[in-house]
């Protein structure tokens, strides 16, 4: 059998997977605070049939090897973590963060989660928590007899809120955001959220607007990173690369067809 056809054959089974991590970043090209997904791949194992360096005479060597490759393999899918467009939607509750850093929230199984999404809600407990119900961590719980709309988080993490009655603001509580030494080794869990892995590193928690910490800006929401543009022109290469993978399926066929029609 000819070792084209598995080379191809891994080809086209990577730019799948390649297709299947563009159409996922194209589909969330809305989702507030997504983070682009990258595939990485690599080479196979090579076939060497001559060694670089092999004595040609007694006096030389030959300067270049043989070799042969196996195709290809994903070997990573990252996560870039640039910044977002950050957009103003006036929602007292809305919040992104401008630099470095991660919301903390309170998944169902009592574990942490962390998030670029800021699009937080007040729930009837007076407390901020995702779209899921998730707790924003630490937690933040309003007077029951606050005013609304005078509800402020400064850049630095601090809350600060008006109550009935008072015209003197109260500062009720202080974000926190959180950072990794590698944020690309944090694993995606859906629902905007992300947990802490080995290869991440811990948590380091941190006041905003220090330590290297970003800053929180209210009524803003991050936006996705992922660039319709270069994701439509990342599908057309990958595509293509597909074709030709396919192509050199069928010419290594016609070629065995070849072989086996010989007669003498």
């Amino acid at each position: 059998m000819m070792r084209s056809l598995w080379t191809a054959a891994s080809g086209m089974t990577g730019q799948q997977f390649n297709i299947d991590t563009i159409a996922n970043n194209l589909s969330n090209v809305n989702t507030t605070g997504f983070k682009l997904t990258r595939a990485d791949f690599e080479d196979l194992l090579y076939q060497t049939n001559r060694i670089a360096g092999t004595p040609a005479t007694e006096l030389t060597t030959i300067p270049t090897g043989i070799q042969v490759g196996h195709g290809v393999k994903v070997a990573a899918t990252q996560k870039i973590f640039t910044q977002g467009a950050l957009q103003n939607t006036g929602n007292i509750a809305d919040m992104a963060i401008q630099g470095e850093g991660f919301f903390r929230v309170l998944l169902i199984d009592g574990t942490y989660g962390y998030t670029r999404d800021g699009s937080f809600k007040i729930d009837s407990n007076g407390q901020l928590v995702t779209s899921n119900g998730y707790r924003l961590m630490p937690d933040v719980v309003l007077p029951e007899n606050f005013v609304r709309e005078s509800l402020t988080i400064a850049q630095d993490g601090r809350i600060t809120v008006k109550v009935a009655g008072n015209d003197d603001p109260i500062e009720i509580g202080q974000l926190e955001i959180y950072r990794f030494v590698n944020p690309a080794g944090l694993q995606s869990i859906g629902e905007n959220s992300y947990k802490v892995t080995n290869g991440s590193g811990p948590a380091i928690g941190g006041r905003p607007g220090f330590d290297g910490m970003g800053k929180v800006i209210q009524k803003f929401l991050e936006m996705s990173n992922v660039s319709v543009v270069q994701e439509m022109v990342n599908m057309i290469v990958a595509q293509r690369a597909y074709e030709l993978n396919s192509k050199a399926i069928q010419t290594s066929d016609t070629m065995l067809g070849i072989a086996n029609n010989l007669k003498r």
